[in-house]
This record gives structure tokens, sequence and C-alpha cells, in this order.
């Protein structure tokens, strides 16, 4: 097999651990201050009801018991041997550091499980949870996943963040001072946004070095208020050639050091507004990298210079 033109994740895995590690989603229990802490505002407007997490997670089942159920398909369909468990749903570090402490724990005591993540906000990360995370960074793979989306605030307004970008700095310097492996989480085709201001966020995160990154198409389920803005015709979605587009000059930007974990997003079929297109993932990735190979470029080519 060719080999990418970019710094997966996967494969850093599989060279860690000596075969393929499979990502098993977790549904904690968690909620989000930014939906039931007190704040206004009500969440952000692309998040579903389920938190913006796998849909079909047996949250009646605890911890153990949705990694055992995901172990046991896995091993069944790809004779998988190693596991990763992710704490997906809602802000994953919305709890007292105790009830972390026994979750996570709950996870790693799982036969193969050779670490996990948990997906947060940047202002649900208080020191005494980066510290309980430096813990486990220091005697397992773990990694912190932090939801960006976009560097400029006029966007995280709109999208109703209930954060800046100077918050997501903070709490990204706070994570590296305690030598934590952050993954960022940014979406691509948001409205309003320039090709020139998505180029610039990417140049964000290739200055910050950020140790990995997970690019998100921008999809639109039921039940969300982005889901009622764009029936309303609010505004267009990428087409799948504008998007593939958008994703190679993006990692042209990155630091060729940053693992790539997602290059695309989707939702399930019964839950998908838009666009339809996303439903063929492997088309997707495919064009991309048929789009860097046409182009005679790779991941980091561009880093470090300001052409738009």
């Amino acid at each position: 097999m060719r080999s990418k033109r970019y710094n997966l994740f996967s494969e850093d895995l599989k060279q860690r651990f000596g075969g393929r590690v499979h990502k098993i989603s977790v549904d904690a229990g968690f909620g989000c201050p930014h939906r039931d802490g007190g704040r206004r505002g009500g969440g952000c407007i692309f998040c579903d009801p389920g938190g913006s997490g796998s849909f079909g997670l047996e949250r009646r089942l605890s911890v153990r018991g949705q990694i055992e159920a995901g172990k046991e398909v896995m091993t069944r369909k790809y004779k998988a041997k190693h596991f990763m468990a992710y704490f997906q749903p809602f802000s994953n570090t919305f709890a007292p550091v105790a009830r972390l402490r026994t979750l996570y724990d709950e996870a790693l005591a799982v036969a193969d499980v050779i670490g996990f993540s948990v997906g947060t906000r940047p202002d649900c990360l208080p020191d005494e949870v980066l510290d309980l995370l430096a813990d486990y960074h220091r005697r397992t793979c773990f990694w912190l996943e932090i939801g960006l989306q976009s560097s400029h605030d006029a966007t995280l307004e709109w999208l109703r963040r209930g954060h800046d970008y100077a918050c997501f700095l903070d709490s990204y310097r706070r994570a590296k001072e305690r030598g934590l492996k952050v993954c960022v989480h940014v979406i691509l085709g948001l409205p309003g946004e320039s090709r020139r201001q998505v180029l610039q966020t990417a140049d964000e995160m290739a200055r910050l070095r950020v140790d990995g990154i997970k690019l998100h198409l921008l999809h639109v389920m039921k039940g969300t208020v982005l889901g009622e803005r764009y029936r309303a015709g609010e505004f267009r979605l990428l087409e799948r050639d504008e998007y593939v587009t958008l994703v190679c000059d993006v990692l042209e930007r990155l630091h060729p050091a940053t693992l790539i974990h997602r290059l695309t997003g989707d939702g399930p079929r019964d839950y998908l507004l838009a666009p339809l297109w996303s439903l063929k993932k492997w088309e997707v990735l495919n064009a991309i990298d048929a789009e860097l190979e046409q182009r005679s470029t790779r991941q980091g080519s561009r880093a470090g210079k300001q052409e738009f």
C-alpha cells in the first residue's frame, strides 16, 4: 500500500503497539457546562441531543460493559488485539476529580486496553483536572482532545461556543506545561469563514505545533439549532470537491510532525440532514489522497508560509 502524504495517528499507534489499535467510544454519562452548568446559551448550535457523540452508544451499560461489548464486535470482525477507550459525548472532564479517576480507571482495567482519550471543552479544564490527566499521561497512552473548531472569535460566537480563542490558548498552555499530548478539533466549512480565515486557523495550529488534529466537515444533524438554520436557508455547505481542496490546503500548512487523527466527519444516515455526500467517507478520503498526489505535495510543505 502506498504511504500517505500525511502523518496518520493510526499508523503511529500501530508502530508503537505492534498492530492496529481500535478505538472504542464510551458514553460515561457526563454532561456539559455550556448546557447544564448554570450558563446561559443552551449549548453549541451544532451539538445534537446526544452530545455530538457516536449514536447508538449503550449508556445504560457501565464503562467496562461498553468497552467489553465494543471489543467483542471488533475482535469478531477484525481480529483486533489492542484497544483504546474514547470518552466521547459531551464534556468528559465535567465532574469532580474523584469521579473522573473512577471512570478512567474502570476503562484501563479492561484487558487489552492500552490507553484512552477524553474529549472536552477548553473551559472545562481546571488545574486539578489537568493534574489528574498528567498522571495518566505518565503511566499510559493518553490523549486530551480539545474542541476548538475555529481560532476566530466571531465564528465561535456564531457557533454559540461559550468561550473565545484566548480561553483555548490558556487551557492548551496549561496542558502542555504538564506534558500532555493534545489533539485539537477544527471544523472546516463554517458559515462566514473565508479560505483565508480557515488557513489562519491552520497556521495557528502549526505555530502551536499541536500534537494531533481532527479535521471535521461541517455536517448538519437533525435536532440541532444548526439544522434549523440550514433548513431556513441561512447558509450553504461545502460541496465535496470544495472540501477536499480545503483539507489539502490545511494539511500543507500544518506542522509535519502533527498526527492526523481525522480528515472528515459524518453522521448516521437516519440523523444526517446534509451533506449526504459525507456518508461516502472512503470516497472523500481517497479524493484527498488523489489531490495531494496530483499536487505533488504533502503535510507541512507550506508550514510557516503566509500565502493565501
